[in-house]
């Protein structure tokens, strides 16, 4: 079929895009999927033939390639190979994939715990089989895109609470009847922004409310707590949090997600999520990998040290020199610019001066909030 003689709303979507593609190529604003040619020690990385470094990596801790990590992965391929032999249900699962989720609750203090094959994927999957129609889910409003997906696609009523404002989603659990069942999702740090939600507060309207909490830990994992294990350890509440969703491919260096929980909500996921029935087993070497990185983790809490230090350096530096670094508290680093010409030409200056860092332009952020999107690393 010959899509350019069809005009309707999809081909005009698709050539709307084009056109923009091709404005930001010939202005050289264009930094989509810009490929990496070598990671080097130092945070450093080699992109079109230059050594930049590196501010828009999700390595928080450093630990893309330690040796650990690395190795545990390479015994992983020797003993299992680079595949499993199908989904987890059915003869998918190996020894590895049970030793990872006994890790994973360990490290956040839970009864049990379940992987999928990516972020994304775990937070539509498990939001949309732990709730359907008739229950309400409670986001807030610039929650990751994978919460949103997931709430939308679960069929239940759906209401956004605006960032960070426990008055507000208060006002809504309030009007929500009180015998359906309840879910409050948020993001631990909020990846665009890089505050952190209001931990203390939405426990307890959850409890007065009678609501499950769901807390997306991708950002906080390795960045909150002296020991790195995410917002419960930062403000000192232990087994406040009903569903402990993470990735494993930001700190965690290596692919997928997961969920950390009771047994009762493990054992239901693993029977009711679409995404695990259906989905390949996560990779021999990928599940060791981060098997490994949960310990190092804790063995090395150096890193956590470092990280604070550099990220209170580098925001204090910023901020001296002028930049507005809107309400951050840690290794995302916001650099407000405003438009998206600011933005993407703001991001063109650094890589010409060697400094790797990407811009972040509407409609993942509104318009006229723009920014350069840096992060710290160890």
């Amino acid at each position: 079929m010959d899509f350019h003689s069809i005009d309707n709303n999809s081909t005009r979507r698709i050539a709307a895009l084009k056109q923009r593609v091709d404005s930001l190529r010939e202005n050289d604003y264009y930094f989509y999927n810009q490929a990496v040619e070598e990671m080097l020690p130092g945070a450093k990385v080699r992109v079109r033939g230059r050594i930049m470094g590196m501010y828009a990596s999700y390595s928080y801790l450093g630990l893309v390639g330690h040796p650990r990590i690395n190795e545990a992965a390479k015994r992983a391929v020797d003993k299992f190979g680079t595949g499993t032999n199908g989904v987890r249900t059915l003869a998918g699962t190996l020894t590895i994939h049970n030793e990872l989720e006994e890790t994973i609750s360990n490290f956040k203090h839970t009864e049990s715990a379940i992987t999928y094959t990516s972020g994304y994927v775990t937070n539509l999957t498990v939001i949309s089989s732990l709730m359907g129609r008739g229950d309400y889910v409670f986001s807030d409003k610039i929650n990751h895109a994978s919460i949103v997906d997931g709430c939308l696609m679960s069929g239940a009523e759906f209401r956004r609470f605006r960032h960070n404002d426990m008055e507000h989603l208060e006002g809504l659990l309030k009007n929500a009847p009180a015998d359906v069942s309840k879910l409050v999702i948020a993001d631990s740090v909020f990846s665009m922004d890089g505050d952190i939600i209001d931990l203390p507060k939405m426990v307890e309207l959850c409890k007065k409310y009678n609501a499950w909490l769901m807390i997306d830990e991708a950002h906080s994992v390795g960045v909150l707590g002296e020991r790195g294990t995410g917002i419960e350890e930062h403000f000192n509440m232990y087994g406040a949090i009903d569903i402990k969703m993470g990735t494993l491919s930001k700190t965690i260096p290596s692919v997928g997600g997961y969920v950390a929980a009771s047994k009762d909500i493990i054992t239901y996921l693993r029977h009711a999520s679409r995404a695990y029935i259906f989905s390949a087993a996560l990779p021999p070497a990928q599940a060791a990998a981060a098997n490994e990185a949960f310990k190092v983790i804790l063995d090395e809490p150096w890193r956590i040290e470092r990280l604070n230090q550099n990220t209170k350096q580098f925001i204090g530096g910023l901020k001296s020199m002028g930049f507005d670094t809107m309400l951050t508290e840690t290794a995302i680093v916001p650099v407000l610019c405003g438009d998206d010409n600011t933005a993407f030409a703001m991001t063109r200056e650094c890589q010409h001066n060697d400094v790797f860092v990407l811009p972040v332009v509407s409609p993942a952020v509104p318009e006229g909030l723009a920014r350069l999107r840096a992060t710290v690393t160890a």
